[in-house]
């Protein structure tokens, strides 16, 4: 009778363990991605760059993959900073600023390519949820904001001045798969791009669902003589202040001396 149950409970441990196994419906599915640089060197000349972002897809299914059902989404976003958007308002005839709304840390740049639009990825809901697109990027107020009725025109007008200056971009075809399980995504960096850490996010779809996330890290940096002036401007204002004076009056003085009439 003993050993009966020794059996008994071994062969429900055992049928325990297997149906553990195979309960979780885990995805089997694995992303990866390396970038071609971890930092971009602003000088002078800079007018812009173009980054790559290499990836793997591990253990996907080969059917899925034929059907196209597997889509990858990757994004460049800039530091996060605290934004205030002015609405000009014309008094007595000129156009001033009159009011103004603040909202919290905000990407101040994003680049989005993806293997088709994200609107036909996946639904508005999982967008929303992990930020996905410049629509979906979470814009909160600080501070008075009246009624709140107007709310949804300070947003809009964010994105607009965002998109105008070329920090708001998407490429809707800028992910291509080049195998099976290798792909590329091509990200363009505008020429007034902020400085400081940019996180690069790339996200893994599989049937419209997601599936997992991976980040890199890319540093925007100023180097030489604009990196001199930068830190003396935003570090060292008052000698900074004190210099550029100087330099105008040795200008001004200078100038004098070459075109004085005799």
């Amino acid at each position: 009778m003993t050993m009966r149950l020794i059996l008994a409970v071994a062969a429900l441990l055992a049928g325990l363990s297997t149906a553990g196994a195979q309960a979780p419906n885990e995805p089997q599915e694995r992303l990866d991605i390396g970038v071609s640089t971890n930092e971009i060197a602003i000088t002078s000349d800079f007018s812009g760059a173009d980054i790559t972002v290499f990836g793997a897809l591990d253990s996907a299914d080969p059917f899925l993959l034929d059907l196209g059902e597997y889509d990858i989404v990757v994004a460049l976003v800039g530091p996060q900073r605290e934004t205030t958007v002015w609405r000009k308002e014309r008094v007595l005839g000129i156009w001033i600023n009159r009011r103004s709304m603040e909202f919290e840390p905000v990407a101040a740049s994003y680049s989005l390519s993806s293997t088709r639009p994200v609107d036909l990825i996946t639904d508005n809901i999982v967008l929303d949820r992990y930020e996905i697109g410049t629509d979906n990027i979470r814009l909160v107020p600080t501070g008075s904001i009246g009624d709140g009725s107007n709310i949804a025109e300070f947003r809009d007008a964010l994105r607009r001045l965002k998109r105008q200056n070329g920090l708001f971009e998407r490429d809707p075809h800028g992910v291509d798969f080049v195998s099976s399980s290798l792909f590329r995504a091509s990200i363009r960096i505008p020429a007034n791009v902020p400085l400081g850490e940019h996180t690069i996010r790339a996200y893994l779809f599989k049937s419209g669902n997601f599936i997992m996330e991976r980040d890199a890290s890319l540093r925007v940096v100023k180097t030489g003589l604009e990196q001199f002036i930068y830190a003396m401007a935003y570090e060292r204002s008052f000698l900074y202040g004190l210099f550029a004076v100087a330099i105008a009056m040795l200008t001004g003085w200078l100038g004098s001396v070459i075109f004085r009439k005799n």
